[in-house]
């Protein structure tokens, strides 16, 4: 079933949706017509069973009917805190932590980073590669992607976790959903020893992923797979 996303739903007493814009032209695309039924969410986790009620080249009108049980979503938010990497790296990561669950990516400027910094159309392409994701995968949210900061920046967590390749920590023993859970992951060099440091000092544990030596791209993935492979 098409799934529309929209910046927020009218008043609760409105049942009935105004659509424009490239969403309009998907659904002439897909051959939809008067009478249809799609899906509305609004990437902040509320989601909506909804009736074409209009459809012509430039707008269409939607009845919002049954809203649907958000049950895609993991007990407490996920925050993704990535080092900024080169070319269609981190557009993948991006890509598949919003399939794997993520509410939010922070970019990290790091010592090794590959990227010194990305803004403007770059951060834009980013937004969009994840709602369009959000949508593949069926859910109702949205991850927000934040502009690239210092760790410096980051607040004290109180779950949060970090690849180190010298901890015996493994991710699995120390999980818990007691409170938003925030993973860290490096770019193609690491985090420096200083860096670690860091974020260990603002409550982040070092884990191991393994014996063997995983790219950038790779470690924040296999982070969340892990996550994702207990059923949440």
């Amino acid at each position: 079933m098409h799934r529309i996303k929209i910046t927020e739903f009218p008043p609760e007493e409105t049942r009935t949706l105004e659509l424009e814009g490239p969403e309009v032209r998907h659904l002439q695309v897909l051959r939809h017509k008067i009478g249809d039924i799609v899906r509305v969410f609004d990437g902040k986790g509320v989601e909506f069973e909804a009736q074409i009620l209009e459809l012509n080249a430039f707008t269409a009108t939607l009845e919002l009917r049954e809203q649907l049980e958000n049950n895609r979503e993991t007990p407490q938010p996920i925050t993704l805190a990535i080092a900024l990497l080169k070319g269609d790296k981190l557009a993948d990561v991006v890509r598949q932590s919003t399939e794997l669950g993520v509410t939010t990516i922070q970019l990290l400027k790091t010592q090794f980073s590959d990227v010194p910094d990305i803004k403007g159309n770059k951060l834009l392409r980013l937004q969009r590669i994840a709602e369009e994701a959000s949508k593949q995968s069926r859910r109702s949210v949205t991850p927000t992607v934040l502009e690239p900061i210092g760790i410096k920046q980051l607040l004290e967590v109180k779950n949060g976790f970090v690849a180190h390749p010298e901890s015996r920590n493994t991710l699995l023993e120390r999980l818990h959903w007691d409170a938003p859970l925030w993973i860290a992951s490096g770019p193609e060099g690491g985090f420096s020893p200083l860096e670690v440091q860091m974020l260990q000092n603002k409550g982040f544990t070092a884990i191991s992923l393994g014996q063997r030596i995983l790219r950038a791209e790779t470690a924040p993935l296999a982070m969340l797979g892990a996550i994702a492979a207990t059923g949440v």
